[in-house]
């Protein structure tokens, strides 16, 4: 089975970028989109019925803004949108698939530049999702949590780490979150497959970055370390163009 997680910074823009041969030519079994930036009716009717797989989507309150998408092949047994909360719900950030052998989270977490305010709603939301990951995996559930994280965890994980530490995306603060989250039992699946340096998810357009790849490390999967035995690789699409970020993915045994 492959997953792939992919942060398309506006699938209306992707689509006219070549995603749908992509997606047709990889044919993941599950397909988890971030910052679709669109509602359900304005996703074009080819993808919504792309043939073979169930189509999720949770849009946010405002329009072209934040968004998540997961298409799947075999149908889940329960599905939410959202964590419960409003202030975190109504930004369209959150889709849970609950399957047979696992639970699988597609988030697109906040980001935290804009103010101090908006850097608060990021720590608390993950707080709020590590309580209920934390809650299922108690239950005996297996968790996979895909998406934009909008946090590199170590120096490697970004090309320039010692002038981004006062970055909100790099901050000692946002780090720590992830060194807890790992500590609750939660592994980074391409950092057990890959140690090396230069391995980037996102780059910035305004500075042509990916050309020169400078860029950082901030879309994941994680899943608890029980189900990480059947995890038989993890990976990183450098070389798909149509957003900023480029898909992330794993394939399970």
């Amino acid at each position: 089975m492959k997953i792939i997680s992919w942060n398309v910074n506006g699938i209306r823009a992707v689509d006219g970028k070549g995603f749908y041969d992509w997606f047709k030519k990889e044919s993941p079994d599950m397909l988890c989109l971030q910052e679709i930036k669109a509602l359900p009716e304005q996703i074009p009717p080819h993808l919504r019925n792309t043939p073979g797989y169930n189509i999720y989507i949770n849009s946010a309150e405002k329009k072209g803004y934040s968004g998540v998408l997961t298409f799947t092949k075999k149908q889940p047994v329960n599905i939410k949108k959202g964590f419960g909360i409003e202030k975190f719900d109504r930004e369209g950030r959150i889709l849970i698939n609950e399957f047979s052998s696992f639970i699988l989270f597609n988030i697109y977490f906040p980001n935290g530049k804009k103010d101090d305010e908006r850097l608060q709603y990021k720590l608390d939301f993950y707080d709020t999702f590590l309580s209920i990951a934390d809650n299922l995996k108690s239950e005996g559930k297996n968790i996979i949590v895909c998406g934009d994280f909008n946090t590199a965890h170590k120096e490697i994980d970004l090309a320039h780490p010692k002038a981004n530490e006062k970055r909100s995306g790099f901050l000692p603060v946002e780090r720590a979150w992830m060194d807890t989250f790992i500590d609750h039992g939660y592994v980074d699946t391409f950092r057990h497959f890959c140690k090396e340096p230069n391995q980037y998810s996102w780059w910035d357009f305004k500075t042509r970055a990916r050309e020169r790849n400078i860029g950082w490390r901030i879309d994941y999967f994680f899943v608890n370390k029980k189900f990480l035995p059947n995890i038989k690789n993890a990976f990183i699409m450098q070389d798909v163009i149509g957003s900023d970020h480029c898909p992330v993915g794993i394939e399970i045994k």
